[in-house]
């Protein structure tokens, strides 16, 4: 299979067809620091972005809106219910610098759905499409989207949609090959990736279950996407963009043996640097959800992280963790 080495959107080259997924308490600065070490992704991602409450965010100290000058491209995306949001958020969008704008259209928590956000947006298609005219009038930045495959498998259903978001403008559709009420344990519909890939003109992402190498190749080959979106993959293994974008995409990136506790720290030091210390601990914990499982008894660690009573204590009972499993920074295979 002959793969596209990259993405071309707009103005924006996204070389390698690799990117990195929205994740709320995840996606920020210090996640992106961690990937940009190893190398490999084509976009970079914030976190879910209120469009409500964007244009009054302070960018210097919004744990949302921090970012430093390697972190690029970065897509922003915007979590909007209704079209008459998109104009100020894309403003202040536009006054960030930022290089692409996604809307979040696949979102099936409970509260984003209440608002009439995220996936709750697939049963009023009208809406979105007034929302993506409106936001495509505002931009010339890359607009693209995020999706589920809908609340059930209706071929009809989805098609008439994504047709529906190229026709307003979106120029690339990323689908999370999942239903809204499935869960992360449910193996991923890829070959319904390939469904949508085969409708649309513009550039399709696959995204969902992406742990490995492995898993990329598998998913590619059922999915035949222009590329893929990794999410917790990126979470667990920050070094997973620079082995995909070698092994797959043939890239000249050296190969790291990543040494996890040294890993580890080094993200602790970014939020350090970066967030306010009432905003260190909880995204500490949200990382280690996610880093903890490359060990064989990483729930220790996540135990140990979670009942932390300060981001020092954290750091202290990770590092006992690290040294009595006699840990030489090797991830399990």
């Amino acid at each position: 299979m002959s793969l596209p080495p990259f993405i071309q959107l707009r103005n924006l080259r996204i070389s390698p067809p690799l990117l990195l997924a929205p994740m709320a308490g995840v996606t920020h600065t210090a996640l992106r620091q961690l990937i940009m070490g190893f190398g490999g992704v084509g976009l970079l991602a914030t976190e879910m972005l209120s469009a409500r409450s964007l244009p009054t965010e302070n960018p210097a100290i919004s744990p949302f809106l921090i970012r430093t000058p390697l972190e690029k491209p970065l897509a922003h995306q915007l979590l909007i219910g209704a079209a008459e949001e998109a104009g100020p958020a894309i403003e202040a969008l536009h006054a960030l610098g930022a290089e692409a704008i996604d809307l979040n259209l696949g979102c099936p928590a409970p509260t984003v759905r209440r608002a009439g956000a995220g996936i709750s947006l697939m049963a009023n298609p009208g809406e979105v499409r007034r929302i993506v005219a409106a936001a495509r009038n505002r931009t010339e930045l890359p607009l693209t989207a995020k999706i589920r495959l809908g609340t059930e498998l209706d071929e009809t259903k989805l098609r008439d949609f994504c047709l529906m978001l190229q026709e307003e403008g979106i120029d690339l559709l990323s689908v999370h090959a999942r239903l809204r009420d499935e869960p992360f344990g449910r193996k991923p519909r890829w070959e319904w990736c390939a469904k949508v890939k085969g409708w649309l003109t513009i550039p399709v992402i696959a995204n969902g279950g992406i742990f490995s190498v492995r898993d990329a190749a598998k998913c590619l080959r059922l999915s035949g996407a222009d590329g893929l979106m990794l999410g917790r993959g990126a979470a667990m293994r920050p070094w997973l963009f620079a082995d995909i974008a070698r092994e797959i995409y043939g890239c000249a990136i050296d190969s790291q043996e990543p040494d996890l506790p040294l890993l580890y720290n080094r993200y602790i030091d970014l939020l350090a640097v970066h967030f306010r210390p009432e905003r260190r601990l909880g995204r500490l914990k949200e990382f280690t959800h996610y880093f903890a499982r490359n060990f064989t008894f990483g729930h220790y660690l996540a135990a140990r992280v979670q009942s932390s009573r300060n981001i020092e204590e954290a750091r202290e009972r990770a590092g006992r963790f690290f040294v009595n499993e006699g840990l030489a920074g090797r991830a399990n295979a």
